[in-house]
């Protein structure tokens, strides 16, 4: 995909974040809003006591587990082009969740929520972060997104209890798609791509440790809001994450391969100190831990990357 100029960028930053804004109203709207569908799809799907707890926790897994691997995924495959594949696969899942004609249906159209879910959350934040350049318009759109996901569950129950008493509670689900298929129009034209620099490889194991430890971290806590703390189930999970993290500590360290630049440069690493990293094609400086080669300034005395608070080349000033 061509490169597109950092003052077209500049141009539609605003643009850009109107539609994150409209797909982050919209998984935090689905969050709620399926709460309150809940009993009416379960006299409708006949959806027994034991089960109905898998409407919210099929999501949940899903979305808990792959969060990382989704962040990874976005930043190298493109931020833009997995947004919108992550827009479009939770429409579609919205979709079939409205149609469902039995309780398995619904579960497996919930985990698909999830999984494009897990797609679409880190790609729309990495997308506000590189777009705003200037901290403080960053600030301004962090809060917008912050607003909007303190804003959102309570409109979600509004519009939720509306739905099921004047409609149906599929469109509960199926209001979904008609948000999605908007945000992912104007994503394709005002949305621009962007990638991560750095080693492109996955980390296999990392993967599958860190997707497991955090399967069993989501589903324990899931299971002890129903069986308590003490039931040998959550106990089993929380032996299982335990193992996960000794069996691979990389998996749960911000700089494994398997976590997303944009998460590994928070890492506990971030109060080092290494020298500089010359950009060849640039012919400049480049963060060593995120590869931002824009977003650099002095403070004192050393190199400060304004996009993850990494200082370095303190001996360069």
């Amino acid at each position: 995909m061509k490169e597109v100029s950092e003052e077209i960028i500049y141009r539609d930053r605003w643009k850009t974040l109107f539609i994150i804004a409209i797909s982050q109203l919209m998984v935090v709207l689905d969050s709620s809003i399926v709460n309150i569908a809940i009993p009416s799809a379960k006299r409708d799907l006949g959806i027994t006591d034991a089960n109905q707890q898998w409407v919210i926790t099929a999501y949940t897994l899903a979305f808990g587990s792959l969060l990382l691997l989704g962040g990874r995924i976005g930043d190298f495959v493109g931020r833009k082009k997995v947004f919108i594949i992550g827009l479009t696969g939770f429409a579609a899942a919205s979709a079939l969740g409205g149609i469902s004609s039995t309780q398995g249906l619904l579960f497996a159209s919930r985990a698909l929520q999830g999984v494009f879910g897990a797609l679409l959350a880190p790609a729309a934040l990495s997308i506000i972060s590189v777009t705003f350049k200037v901290p403080s318009e960053r600030a301004k759109a962090f809060g917008v997104m912050g607003a909007i996901s303190g804003g959102g569950a309570a409109i979600g129950l509004i519009l939720g209890g509306t739905l099921t008493e004047y409609f149906s509670w599929r469109w509960c689900l199926g209001v979904n798609t008609p948000i999605a298929i908007l945000a992912g129009t104007l994503a394709a034209k005002y949305v621009h791509e962007s990638h991560a620099a750095g080693d492109r490889s996955y980390d296999i194991p990392g993967v599958i440790t860190a997707t497991a430890g955090l399967f069993s971290l989501t589903y324990g806590f899931n299971n002890a809001a129903h069986d308590g703390w003490s039931d040998g189930h959550t106990i089993g999970v929380d032996a299982t994450l335990r193992s996960t993290a000794f069996t691979n500590p990389r998996a749960l360290d911000g700089a494994s391969p398997t976590v997303s630049p944009t998460a590994a440069s928070c890492s506990a690493t971030a109060g080092t100190r290494s020298r500089a990293v010359p950009d060849p094609a640039s012919n400049s400086t480049v963060c060593p831990r995120c590869g931002e080669s824009r977003d650099l300034a002095k403070v004192k005395g050393c190199i400060k990357c304004l996009r993850c608070s990494f200082k370095f080349d303190c001996n360069g000033w």
